[in-house]
């Protein structure tokens, strides 16, 4: 058994409704179809041979910041662009790639009679394309991904945590967000929620801690663990 840190067992115990980052914390979407070649589709999805993506966008490489970008400079194509991004996102989560513990944390919450939402700024459609294809549904209690055809809801912005805690009926000091961004950490302050950092990538874990996540973890198995 791994050993739990007890600052987080702490955290964990008073909580009811656990907030769950999904690319990450659940699933590396864009490891078998990676992040740039999503972008690079993306791009020839949307503009013709005689028409430049918008500043910054000819070699941006995350393609959730390039539907930023997109719906900023173009705001006329930003429907269609996440049209096109959810479909290349469900093709993404296809050949995904399971984070280790991470079917664990769900199956923990189930067997603690913990509530589960997945808040994510990845598409809905993608997210519970995935939950179908691993058998993971019964574990989840909504899917709340950004909005469809407005990118502006996505963390930091608190909007996709505040609909999560209202379809459950839930307090924010009854809930944890369990992000793997700077930007999650920031969108569980405004909501009013504790935050753990899942530091997956060297540097990470520094980041998350100066954007002020109550604890921080290397493996989603220690969080597993301690809901247990």
């Amino acid at each position: 058994m791994t050993a739990v840190p007890p600052s987080l067992a702490d955290v964990l115990r008073p909580v009811k409704h656990v907030l769950l980052d999904f690319d990450g914390p659940v699933c590396s979407v864009f490891a078998g179809l990676p992040a740039p070649e999503v972008a690079r589709r993306l791009r020839l999805g949307l503009f013709a041979c005689d028409e430049q993506a918008p500043a910054g966008g000819e070699t941006e490489a995350d393609p959730l910041a390039l539907l930023r970008l997109i719906a900023d400079a173009r705001p006329d194509l930003t429907a269609v662009a996440d049209s096109v991004l959810t479909f290349l996102e469900t093709e993404a989560v296809r050949v995904g790639h399971p984070t280790p513990g991470g079917e664990s944390v769900l199956r923990a919450c189930a067997s603690s009679v913990r509530a589960v939402s997945v808040v994510s700024n990845n598409s809905g459609a993608a997210i519970e394309a995935y939950l179908t294809d691993h058998g993971l549904n019964n574990y989840v209690a909504g899917v709340f991904g950004r909005a469809p055809g407005d990118p502006w809801s996505m963390k930091p912005n608190p909007r996709l945590l505040l609909e999560a805690m209202d379809a459950a009926g839930s307090k924010p000091e009854e809930c944890i967000f369990i992000g793997d961004a700077a930007r999650d950490v920031e969108a569980g302050d405004a909501a009013g929620v504790a935050t753990i950092g899942y530091a997956n990538k060297p540097g990470k874990d520094a980041k998350l801690a100066a954007a002020g996540a109550v604890a921080i973890v290397h493996s989603m198995q220690l969080i597993a663990d301690a809901l247990t």
